[in-house]
């Protein structure tokens, strides 16, 4: 993966040959309901929730992972490490790493697509 990849081709293709037709609904899946991942780490943060904070990242964690967007999932796997601490100290700078790099991410799923 070059540094202006943000998503792993490998995974892509690999995930493009086990979807077929429905690659493309896959992309936009991801799009939209990472979208609402996103906003549910930032509510955790507004919430001053360790726990739902914990529990958004992990999840957001995982299906980044699947999709190869492995630069989010870390960003994630830090964000969900600070839940378990039972502490939101530094996660608002994370979370705006995280929405930078999911800016990419996008931008990558929406070339795809075109």
């Amino acid at each position: 993966m070059t540094s202006t990849q943000h998503l792993n081709p490998d995974v892509l293709q690999e995930l493009r040959m086990v979807m077929g037709t429905e690659f493309t609904t896959l992309l936009r899946t991801f799009d939209l309901d990472s979208e609402q991942r996103i906003a549910a780490i930032a509510a955790a943060l507004e919430g001053v929730d360790a726990n739902a904070l914990r529990r958004a990242a992990h999840s957001f964690k995982g299906s980044a992972g699947n999709m190869g967007a492995t630069r989010v999932s870390d960003l994630c796997r830090q964000l969900e490490e600070l839940g378990r601490n039972e502490t939101i100290a530094g996660a608002d700078v994370l979370l705006q790493q995280l929405r930078a790099e999911f800016a990419q991410v996008q931008r990558e799923i929406n070339d795809i697509k075109a």
